[in-house]
């Protein structure tokens, strides 16, 4: 198997953006990549989105190269869910491992504005099950707030202890010129901020965001050429859990987060204690807390009490979400492991914009609907 490195990323603001199509920003992100790369067009695109339906556009890989300039080269589109952003980039990957290509652009591009809110929560809700869930009438806002209500019981987690994620990545946020919601909160504001879904409350979940991200993959002999700073793709991990909560093994894990990381780890021939920063999933603060969990940062239960304590902000090891994470960043669904990865490159490299706190190994997850399709990269400087 062949050896990937990371040598050109790009990035657009997160925000709402009503006066630019999807083919737009997706460009924006590419561009920014591709000159880093030494503006050499690539094998292959590999886009990663989920709800470009939303703006009555699929067939995505052809509109993109075509738009950017990259008529002729090879490419699809990857579907994740959430998670979508994470699985494209193991596909162009694993286009480089495996010497079917050279040079691999992943742009992960989501566009939620164009429909009404409701219309954008029903298309998030289909990352969940359908027949057994949806069918009920839950929103994907209901399915988290289940969980959290779950683990605040069993693990003695207290409201304040959980409304201290949001706190820290809003702080985080204000120093990133991509973040979304640049606006500094306390706990109390999280608390009396309006019910999304009891116990979920606004400030405990993430923004409906647009944006688009991209990276250059380039096999070994070709990165050396493009890059003096070339990022190795050191290990990845995919799991997948249950669409559904109903038949998890236990509502207050997320198996496939777990089982992920412990690949990408293995691969990587590294453990939690090397990591030195992290991206990681928090579309809401539950998922944030017990992803600490599975990923080897905190004991079981204790998540959301030691970020509430100090931990994992720039200066502790690992340094967890400097960007502002998905909950002040911004997410954008299908490009949100996109942005993990750019910006944990650009930690490593020593150039993020925002709080840098630099490092040697790196880590990013994805998650896809309510930790059902998962993806754990590691990378090296």
């Amino acid at each position: 198997m062949r050896k990937a490195y990371i040598v050109g990323v790009g990035m657009t603001k997160v925000g709402k953006f009503y006066d630019k199509s999807i083919r737009e920003l997706a460009a924006e992100a590419v561009f920014k990549a591709l000159d880093e790369a030494g503006n050499e067009k690539p094998d292959a695109i590999v886009v990663g989105n989920m709800l470009s339906s939303l703006a009555e556009q699929e067939n995505l890989a052809s509109l993109i190269a075509d738009y950017t300039g990259l008529r002729g080269i090879s490419g699809f589109k990857v579907e994740g869910a959430c998670g979508s952003g994470g699985a494209a980039f193991l596909a162009g990957y694993s286009l480089i491992a495996s010497g079917v290509f050279k040079k691999v652009l992943v742009v992960g591009v989501e566009k939620l504005s164009e429909r009404p809110t409701p219309a954008t929560s029903r298309g998030l809700a289909w990352a969940a099950d359908a027949d057994y869930e949806l069918v009920h009438g839950v929103s994907f806002a209901g399915l988290n707030a289940l969980v959290m209500r779950y683990y605040m019981s069993k693990h003695g987690v207290s409201r304040e202890e959980m409304a201290a994620w949001p706190v820290l990545m809003h702080e985080n946020a204000l120093q990133n010129p991509y973040a979304q919601l640049k606006k500094k909160i306390s706990i109390e504001d999280v608390l009396k901020s309006p019910v999304i879904a009891d116990p979920v409350r606004l400030y405990d979940a993430s923004p409906l965001s647009d944006g688009a991200a991209a990276v250059v993959l380039a096999s070994e002999e070709v990165a050396r050429k493009l890059s003096d700073t070339p990022i190795h793709v050191a290990g990845l991990g995919n799991a997948l859990d249950s669409t559904d909560l109903t038949s998890r093994y236990e509502l207050d894990r997320l198996l496939a987060s777990k089982l992920s990381a412990e690949k990408a780890f293995q691969m990587a021939g590294v453990s939690s204690k090397d990591i030195d920063v992290a991206e990681i999933h928090d579309a809401y603060g539950v998922t944030a807390a017990i992803s600490l969990e599975e990923l080897g940062f905190a004991p079981r239960g204790k998540g959301a009490k030691l970020v509430y304590e100090g931990r994992f902000r720039a200066g502790d090891r690992p340094a967890v979400n400097p960007s502002g994470g998905l909950k002040a960043r911004g997410h954008p669904v299908g490009a949100t492991g996109i942005y993990q990865i750019v910006e944990v490159v650009l930690q490593l490299r020593g150039d993020f914009p925002g709080i840098n706190v630099g490092g040697e190994i790196g880590l990013t997850q994805n998650l896809g609907g309510v930790g059902a399709n998962v993806t754990t990269t590691i990378l090296r400087r």
